[in-house]
């Protein structure tokens, strides 16, 4: 009780220190610094961490060969990573970008304070022992979950809540990445938060602080270097072009089958059996393939910056490939073809990571595969260079898989440097995502939330029903009444009521229709009724019924089509639980529309 009441004093002179000096749009700009700061130092650590345990496991591993430790590292890391969600953080920590998605759409951007360093323990641990995914949706998750917890301690309204979030997310982007831009309009792309005159500032402030930290600790070049080999040509369009649908199709592969596969995941209730599945997957997958091992940025960088078969090859180092050069594009193919199930092994065994790196992965094989190709067969007598189409291929798959072409083309600009290839980014983009587009509707991190009706979207009216919730607006009863009951106790209980329609239940509290006052007011007064009349006789069936678990955008749909201006809400079994009225539903959407539309 004491510790309960010196934090609540703590909290009132915060509160008040920040009332006397700070201006609430300069309080949220002094909150966007502070988060950029905290990302940048999350990220920086993450990485860090990451990098010490791969050196310290897999340093001294010979390249020519296989080796059996690649077998029982991936299965070490995803068991120790289970272990800590489970015993240790004790929740889900998994789907990170899902997660912020449903935060801001149902929760009031309010994200767990664990979430604020669970990510960054456990996706260290997963990918510094092998697992074949990435850390940066877990570090936008621990961003975002900086920004959400930073706004719940000053007691921030819900939509500055939601653009706290928002510069949580640009934040770790921003600093992971060292792509401010990037970050800016992931959160505009992907969070599907409008980027008004009020939230580009603050946005921007933690971009640019996160991305400046991480350039003052590791230096102000480019996650990848990346050789222009030839500049862009109109005559290589077709090639942009083409590697754009291809692109769009691998895209669809990875987005499919990873849901499928996901799937198959949450059916298997045992967790030590998901763990079982996942890890000895990913432990055969990685044996037979090394490159899926981690993050797989070291096949990145290789692929961008190679000068020839030779150098090339040395992806197939540890491997049983090793040494033949001529099955390069065949191991490379297999690498595309496994990545997705090594991902989706890796979490769904228990591991901690997001599909950012498998995607920017994945790109880079697919746009050097499709470049030699293209050149053994001469197409259009035009060379693709193999470097620069590596690059355009990250910048494909990423636009695909989350369908954020801008995002994907800022990114892959400021990852690599490669702005001398913006037109080419621009149009392989393009081409991705509409080629995905015709299939999917959804990227990978909204699908689950849109089929559910939970997506926030920068559709202004469907936004705004997504933030509302059903709940908001139920008028719950304390009063009920039953069939067998006489028109003189339906009088008792109106004269003690403000309510113009009841609910009229059995005996389990399941409804059996409703009786509204218009229909009996011209019996209210004939007392030798009283005792003869009852419910059963005056009650009539509404015109719908609403399940407590309708989403917004299902309820005023309903009004629209029956005409009705109260509709009652029961549980799916059939128990009532309140009514909805159409004018307290307009009352609530009418104030969340002036609230989302104030700067």
């Amino acid at each position: 009780m004491k510790q309960r009441t010196l934090t609540d004093y703590f909290i009132i002179r915060l509160l008040a220190w920040r009332r006397r000096h700070f201006k609430e749009k300069n309080f949220l700009l002094f909150l966007a610094f502070v988060i950029g700061v905290l990302t940048a130092g999350a990220g920086l650590l993450l990485k860090w961490l990451i990098s010490q345990i791969r050196y310290v496991l897999t340093h001294h591993l010979p390249i020519q060969q296989s080796h059996y430790l690649l077998l029982i590292y991936p299965a070490v890391g995803i068991l120790l990573t289970m272990l800590f969600i489970r015993y240790v953080v004790r929740d889900d920590i998994g789907h990170g970008i899902t997660k912020i998605l449903f935060a801001i759409a149902r929760k009031q951007s309010t994200i767990k304070a664990h979430n604020c360093y669970s990510s960054v323990v456990a996706s260290a641990i997963t990918i510094g022992f092998g697992g074949s995914v990435g850390a940066e949706a877990p570090i936008v998750l621990t961003g975002s979950a900086i920004g959400s917890n930073l706004g719940r301690l000053f007691r921030i309204n819900s939509r500055q809540m939601m653009l706290l979030v928002g510069c949580g997310a640009a934040g770790a982007v921003a600093a992971v990445f060292k792509a401010p831009i990037a970050g800016l309009v992931f959160v505009f792309e992907v969070l599907m938060i409008d980027l008004t005159m009020g939230s580009l500032l603050p946005l921007l402030v933690s971009c640019v602080t996160a991305a400046g930290i991480t350039f003052a600790v590791n230096g102000t070049g480019t996650m990848f270097i990346f050789r222009l080999m030839e500049n862009f040509t109109v005559q290589r369009f077709p090639a942009y072009i083409a590697l754009g649908v291809v692109c769009g199709l691998v895209s669809l592969y990875f987005v499919r089958t990873m849901d499928s596969l996901e799937n198959f995941f949450q059916k298997v209730k045992n967790p030590f059996m998901r763990f079982a599945i996942g890890s000895v997957s990913l432990s055969i997958l990685i044996f037979l393939f090394p490159s899926l091992y981690g993050e797989g940025y070291e096949l990145i960088d290789l692929l961008l910056n190679g000068s020839g078969t030779e150098e090339w090859s040395t992806a197939m180092n540890y491997s049983f490939f090793y040494g033949h050069d001529n099955l390069l594009l065949l191991y490379l193919v297999f690498v595309i073809i496994f990545k997705v199930f090594a991902t989706t092994a890796t979490n769904g065994g228990g591991g901690c990571g997001g599909t950012f790196a498998p995607s920017l992965f994945v790109g880079c094989i697919t746009g050097f595969v499709f470049s030699r190709i293209w050149n053994q067969n001469d197409l259009l007598g035009v060379v693709a260079p193999e470097n620069n189409f590596a690059m355009l291929g990250m910048c494909g798959i990423m636009s695909g898989v989350m369908h954020a072409p801008l995002t994907g083309i800022f990114l892959i600009a400021e990852l690599t440097g490669g702005y001398g290839l913006f037109m080419p980014l621009i149009a392989v983009s393009i081409a991705s995502y509409l080629t995905i587009s015709i299939f999917e509707p959804h990227g990978i991190y909204s699908a689950r939330l849109a089929h559910r009706g939970e997506l926030l979207t920068h559709h202004k009216d469907h936004a705004i029903l997504t933030l509302m919730s059903l709940e908001s607006v139920l008028d719950r009863y304390s009063r009920v009444l039953r069939p067998e009951m006489a028109l003189r106790e339906v009088i008792a209980q109106i004269s003690v009521s403000h309510h113009n329609v009841f609910p009229v239940v059995d005996a389990e509290n399941r409804l059996q229709a409703v009786l509204y006052i218009d229909d009996i007011r011209h019996l209210m007064f004939r007392t030798e009724l009283y005792d003869t009349l009852m419910v059963a006789q005056l009650m009539t069936q509404p015109k719908s019924r609403l399940t407590i678990n309708d989403c917004m955008e299902d309820v005023v749909r309903v009004f629209e089509r029956t005409g009705a201006w109260t509709l009652p809400v029961v549980e799916q079994d059939g128990r009532f639980v309140g009514f909805v009225r159409k004018s307290r539903v307009f009352i609530l959407y009418r104030r969340m529309m002036a609230d989302n539309s104030n700067e």
